[in-house]
């Protein structure tokens, strides 16, 4: 295997999600940047709405060593539903405590912390909450990886 690169799903709210994302892991969007749907080919052929010609088809914003968070929108009018749950965590392992500290403290905000960053039984800093757009996240610093 040569990557495993989380692909979140939203309702309308990929462009804003990702740009938030972008504020705190840096960098920049990959290939055209953020594809909406009206720019698809055959956009005009699909039945959708104004709202729906803007959302995100498609962005990638890579994190790192090879590993990229991806995501689109769902579009309502061709039979898509998000149901957003707690099925699904990303794990980021970082290089310190200061960097897991950074990390967690951008990205929890406005959201609901689970467990603060703390250190673990088992030997790791570690920490998780769920992100003001409802997406599931895990932080973790181990000195011995």
């Amino acid at each position: 295997m040569k990557a495993v690169n989380p692909y979140l799903n939203f309702d309308g709210q990929a462009e804003e999600a990702f740009n938030f994302y972008k504020s705190v892991f840096g960098g920049e969007f990959m290939g055209t940047g953020i594809m909406h749907m009206k720019d698809t080919p055959g956009a005009g052929e699909m039945n959708l709405s104004e709202e729906e010609k803007n959302r995100v088809m498609h962005v990638s914003l890579p994190l790192g060593n090879g590993q990229v968070l991806m995501a689109s929108d769902i579009v309502p009018s061709m039979g898509h539903k998000l149901t957003v749950g707690n099925n699904n965590y990303i794990c980021l392992s970082t290089s310190s405590r200061e960097e897991s500290d950074r990390i967690f403290n951008a990205l929890s905000k406005d959201g609901v912390v689970e467990m603060p960053m703390q250190d673990q039984f088992w030997g790791d800093y570690y920490g998780s909450f769920k992100d003001k757009f409802g997406v599931c996240w895990m932080i973790s610093y181990s000195k011995n990886r």
